[in-house]
């Protein structure tokens, strides 16, 4: 157990950060975040802040001996520089773990040999093996950089007619991934927490809405059955067991026309679709991840009530006034100074009465 007033390290300075810092103050830790971003969400509410670039060295090194501990709040850490952290201090979850899920070529590898269903997919490292991989696959299918994309980016639709040699060139990459299409019915997620003594536990699977592939809104529960919401609750825990997971895990996955989960992605770290649980279970997820981090017993992830999620996005921000105007919303703004077209400045969560 990390003790009560120690250090926790963030690396990344996003609303992520902010929230994992707010609770861990209720807790009675401080926080350093890491970040190459000055004035960022997370800084604004942190005990400290270093302001350096992700991959240097001297900077990891004199933070790490700062810090108690060390967590992060997205994927797109360079391995070594994690592995630097790891090698100074505990590190959770693990540079391991963050290995698998920040390449989706080996993140559904992975879930494919844990016997879990995905969308059919191929590693694409040239046009030539895009070809090959089109003809295996089919069209429609969604060609991806293996690593780096988030929120839409870094990502093509490829259809019957469309210009292969084109989309590969627009990835500019060296790895990606050509998913087959998938004709869900409903997507979903699952966050589950995994304690250092391995004990699990999973929040209720949510419905996730997108909009030009930013998530719109979240719907706790998800509209599916008792059977298949406990099927895919049994998912994360596997897969994070697998993980050998210290920490927290969002499992994104699809519900298909006949019923059937399959895992899309893997977020090691708090998730988007998690936001209501500060208002409407009785721990939220940004606790459960300090918890899970330090070593302490995991929390209660039970609903206090049903809820509904809505992100703010961009220019939305200059209206969010009107949400306080309903007693049951509760208003969440993350303290950046200025709005651009997909960028997540907030979100609001309606609570409402549990079925």
């Amino acid at each position: 157990m990390i003790p009560f007033g120690s250090t926790i390290g963030i690396i990344g300075g996003g609303q992520l950060g902010r929230m994992m810092a707010c609770a861990a103050s209720t807790l009675g830790y401080k926080v350093h975040i890491f970040t190459p971003e000055k004035d960022s969400p997370a800084s604004q509410v942190a005990f400290a802040t270093t302001v350096a670039s992700y991959d240097d060295k001297k900077a990891l090194a004199a933070f790490a001996a700062k810090v108690d501990v060390i967590t992060f709040e997205f994927e797109n850490i360079p391995h070594e520089s994690l592995e630097l952290l790891e090698s100074k201090k505990p590190v959770a979850p693990s540079a391991a773990v963050l290995k698998v899920c920040r390449n989706r070529v080996r993140e559904k590898s992975f879930v494919r040999d844990l016997g879990i269903g995905t969308a059919a997919f191929a590693r694409v490292t040239s046009v030539g093996e895009l070809e090959k991989a089109v003809k295996q696959l089919g069209l429609p299918g969604i060609l991806k950089t293996a690593e780096l994309g988030y929120d839409g980016k870094g990502q093509v639709t490829l259809k019957e007619g469309s210009d292969i040699n084109a989309a590969w060139e627009s990835l500019k990459t060296k790895e990606a991934i050509l998913e087959a299409f998938v004709d869900f019915r409903m997507e979903i997620s699952v966050i589950v927490a995994r304690g250092a003594d391995g004990e699990s536990r999973a929040y209720v699977p949510v419905q996730n809405i997108h909009k030009h592939h930013i998530l719109d809104i979240t719907i706790a529960p998800a509209p599916i059955d008792a059977a298949l919401a406990e099927q895919a609750e049994a998912i994360a825990i596997k897969i994070a067991k697998a993980l050998d997971l210290h920490g927290l895990l969002a499992v994104e996955m699809f519900v298909t026309k006949d019923n059937k989960l399959l895992v899309n992605e893997l977020a090691p770290r708090p998730h988007n679709s998690g936001h209501w649980t500060m208002d409407a279970c009785v721990t939220s997820q940004f606790e459960q991840a300090i918890r899970a981090v330090c070593g302490l017993p995991l929390g209660n992830p039970v609903r206090v009530c049903d809820a509904e999620m809505k992100n703010i996005i961009g220019d939305e921000v200059s209206d969010v006034q009107k949400y306080l105007k309903n007693p049951n919303a509760k208003l969440h703004l993350y303290g950046k100074k200025e709005a651009r077209p997909g960028r997540k400045m907030g979100h609001v969560t309606v609570l409402k009465q549990s079925s």
